[in-house]
């Protein structure tokens, strides 16, 4: 295989939700939409509290389905049953699954990417020529791959490296070096770009990956973590914008 001459990774890996797709901002859409047709006593509670609660949530249950105490359905399941909880209604598992699918109709309606992401991979494309991109997400690979393809990135993409089907979640090395050698390049040939400090950039950097954490809404890291990414070289940005000029210079 020829070396590309040029500086900088030849392959620019990313995470998904919160880095190239807006995944928070379609979930406070999506409840807070769906929270408007259940009405009282969801819809009586001020649209903060809701978001708050069901982020809460999501965090809780779907770190559960990455370490496997729940299965992909069982997941968005305790999500649904809790929340309702919160509001004073009981659900059985398949009521769960049904009100979880009737709030998924209004996530997936207000699926987007964000406003940042194909002009990055504009730029490294005219930064780093020649270079691919892939995705690395801790997920079900089939519902991941519908997100890639409803915003259009299956065009931009050539690899899509998930949890769900490999069997290992980020931060583990195995995630980031599985996705190297799809792509069949070295560890310190690659980048890998994510919203998560530690699951992200951390994770990724201690693989031998140029580690970037991006940090878009300006979260202070603990001083544990602040330390580890110092240590381990990570990169931080706070738009993909400035992502091309990093790596370019690499």
């Amino acid at each position: 295989m020829n070396e590309r001459p040029t500086a900088g990774p030849r392959v620019v890996l990313f995470d998904l939700d919160d880095t190239l797709f807006a995944h928070r901002a379609a979930v406070e859409s999506g409840i807070l939409a769906y929270a408007e047709t259940l009405g009282s006593p969801y819809g009586a509670h001020e649209a903060d509290e809701v978001v708050t609660i069901w982020h809460d949530l999501e965090e809780e249950h779907y770190h559960s389905y990455l370490s496997g105490e729940l299965d992909f359905e069982g997941q968005r399941q305790a999500r649904a049953r809790d929340f309702a909880a919160r509001h004073g209604e009981q659900l059985t598992d398949d009521q769960a699954s049904a009100w979880f699918a009737d709030y998924f109709e209004h996530y997936v309606a207000a699926w987007s990417l964000h406003d940042d992401a194909l002009p990055a991979l504009d730029a490294l494309d005219a930064a780093l020529p020649g270079v691919r991109f892939g995705l690395i997400t801790n997920g079900d690979l089939a519902f991941q791959r519908r997100k890639v393809e409803t915003v259009g990135l299956d065009t931009r993409i050539a690899h899509l490296i998930a949890s769900g089907e490999l069997g290992v979640a980020k931060p583990d090395a195995a995630i980031f070096l599985a996705a190297c050698e799809t792509f069949g390049v070295r560890p310190d040939q690659a980048a890998y770009v994510g919203d998560r400090l530690r699951t992200d950039a951390i994770g990724a950097a201690q693989a031998g990956l140029t580690g970037v954490w991006l940090n878009r809404r300006n979260a202070v890291p603990s001083p544990e973590d602040e330390l580890e990414a110092v240590t381990s070289g990570v990169h931080t940005i706070h738009s993909l914008a400035e992502l091309a000029p990093l790596l370019a210079a690499a």
